[in-house]
């Protein structure tokens, strides 16, 4: 993806845009190791890299979040940006690709779960539940309550909270998360379908 491209897609009827900016550091919860590859905070070289995004949903239904991830994937791959959508949680990330076949009469989001003998450099959109993949991705959907630890391969994320309140303290933590490595998270309102 292009260092300052915009990834949006729509949120359903509503016409509401989700857009998501760059990448470059990375952040860990408190006490916690910073992920593989990680700039020190507030260095140059992150604060050029990363670009982070919130997607706040008002909605609480599961689904709602995994619509948007499909629609993030979706705009990834029409604009020729590689996407990883990212998640800590195998059997929600097994509903995810099944809706990345089905969330929209006439889309097509070529996607393959990271780890199953592919050459996933081919592939625009992989999913994980906690491999790393060995080369870059333009930007990681991230759908995990806590920050990936492969942010060094990638200069943007997105970040998608529900209405979910545990869903909504987890993404608050990450937000400071990464504002404490010196990453300015910009935050963007999503109404729902």
């Amino acid at each position: 993806m292009a260092e300052n491209a915009d990834t949006s897609a729509s949120a359903g009827s509503s016409g509401a845009k989700l857009s998501s900016p760059g990448l470059s550091g990375t952040a860990a919860p408190e006490g916690s190791p910073a992920p593989q590859g990680t700039a020190p905070p507030g260095s140059a070289a992150q604060e050029d890299k990363l670009r982070v995004d919130f997607y706040v949903l008002e909605e609480s239904a599961p689904g709602a979040r995994l619509r948007v991830a499909c629609r993030l994937a979706e705009k990834a791959y029409l604009s020729g940006q590689s996407a990883l959508l990212w998640h800590s949680d195998p059997d929600e990330l097994r509903s995810l690709d099944e809706l990345l076949w089905t969330f929209m009469d006439g889309s097509f989001v070529p996607h393959e779960a990271l780890g199953t003998g592919t050459a996933t450099a081919e592939v625009p959109v992989l999913l994980s539940a906690g491999a790393v993949p060995a080369h870059q991705v333009d930007v990681i959907i991230n759908l995990a309550p806590e920050i990936p630890p492969c942010l060094a391969q990638t200069r943007r994320v997105a970040e998608i909270i529900d209405g979910d309140e545990a869903r909504r303290r987890a993404g608050r933590a990450r937000f400071r998360a990464y504002r404490e490595l010196g990453i300015q998270p910009a935050s963007h309102n999503v109404r729902g379908d």
